[in-house]
């Protein structure tokens, strides 16, 4: 491609933080639930590319096409792609996207077509690269490219934008569950490729009792390896929403005695936990179910599509609380959701 950074150009990241920073040489964004991509355009060609560097292409078919749909003949953005799915945005509809034949990737992208949502801009459409340009520089550069080239009803959307601290407080404060976290970039800086030193992430962590509704053994030896956690809905059903691997060493013997003498099928009512999967870390898809006398609280951070988006962290057991407490509301999102802010962007 004819544009003056390749399409191996690492991508900026972000360093996690436990509070947000405050100054007037912060600018806050929210953070999105889906797969972070570079989208390079050099005359009739368009390439997608992973944090990674692997190619995206033929993967999100429906963002090529409108990203050649452009007027603008050069660019390089840099967004996130995510998939809107009742309201909110799907990870695993993202993740299903990841697949070998072509005729399903294209079916998915059809009935679930992705967003683009674009937070930079690092060649304009001059092929002029702007790495060198401060954030505050490209923010600007960036809302002028879409006011001239993006119509409204593109896949491409303007990712929002703030620069009080309140304003991300109250994105927190209205979102709730809705929202993954916030990321936080210095205005007066460069890009900086592959460096976390200009941005940093905060996700808020919450907390939830959960019931023990099955584990799983560890790879290498008959000991407990993970709790299967579980929530109960409006209905009584019990369901599957994640798991739970944080078990001090010293304490696996005891508590997978423990566990064994509580095995009793269903475990689980509703949904229940699948087997290994080309995403799956488990060596083995077996668990065993238990009856749900034990309740777990842990910690989280985001919960969508039914389930804990990443594993949880163990806190504590918390035998003084009923499993029948354990309920879905406890995760229940809020009416807004980040679309609502890109809406509004």
């Amino acid at each position: 491609m004819n544009l003056p950074i390749p399409i191996t150009y690492p991508p900026m990241e972000a360093k996690l933080v436990s509070t947000l920073p405050d100054g007037p040489e912060w600018q806050y964004e929210p953070k999105f639930d889906g797969f972070r991509c570079l989208a390079f355009r050099s005359g009739a060609e368009v390439d997608l590319r992973s944090k990674s560097g692997q190619p995206f292409n033929r993967y999100f078919p429906e963002v090529v096409v409108e990203l050649e749909k452009l007027s603008a003949p050069r660019f390089v953005l840099d967004g996130e792609l995510v998939i809107p799915e009742e309201g909110g945005l799907s990870f695993d509809q993202l993740l299903m996207r990841i697949h070998p034949a072509k005729s399903r990737v294209e079916k998915l992208s059809r009935e679930h077509p992705a967003l683009f949502i674009v937070f930079d801009l690092l060649v304009d459409d001059k092929g002029e690269s702007l790495v060198t340009c401060p954030l505050s520089d490209r923010r600007e550069a960036l809302e002028t490219f879409f006011a001239r080239y993006v119509p409204a009803d593109s896949l491409l959307r303007l990712a929002p934008v703030a620069t009080q601290r309140r304003d991300a407080d109250e994105w927190l404060r209205s979102l709730g569950t809705g929202l993954d976290g916030i990321m936080a970039k210095r205005r007066d800086l460069a890009y900086r490729s592959g460096e976390r030193t200009g941005m940093q992430k905060f996700k808020r962590m919450r907390t939830a009792d959960c019931v023990v509704g099955g584990f799983r053994y560890g790879a290498k030896e008959p000991l407990v390896g993970s709790l299967l956690l579980g929530l109960f809905d409006g209905e009584g059903l019990l369901h599957h929403v994640g798991f739970t691997s944080n078990i001090k060493g010293d304490d696996k013997p005891a508590l997978t005695k423990k566990l064994e003498r509580l095995v009793e099928a269903p475990g689980f009512t509703g949904n229940r936990p699948g087997g290994p999967s080309r995403w799956s870390t488990e060596r083995s898809g077996e668990w065993q179910p238990l009856s749900p006398k034990l309740v777990a609280e842990v910690q989280y951070d985001h919960f969508s599509g039914g389930r804990f988006r990443h594993g949880t962290k163990f806190l504590r057991w918390r035998p003084e609380k009923s499993p029948q407490q354990c309920t879905m509301e406890q995760v229940s999102q809020e009416a807004g959701t980040t679309l609502d802010l890109v809406a509004a962007a």
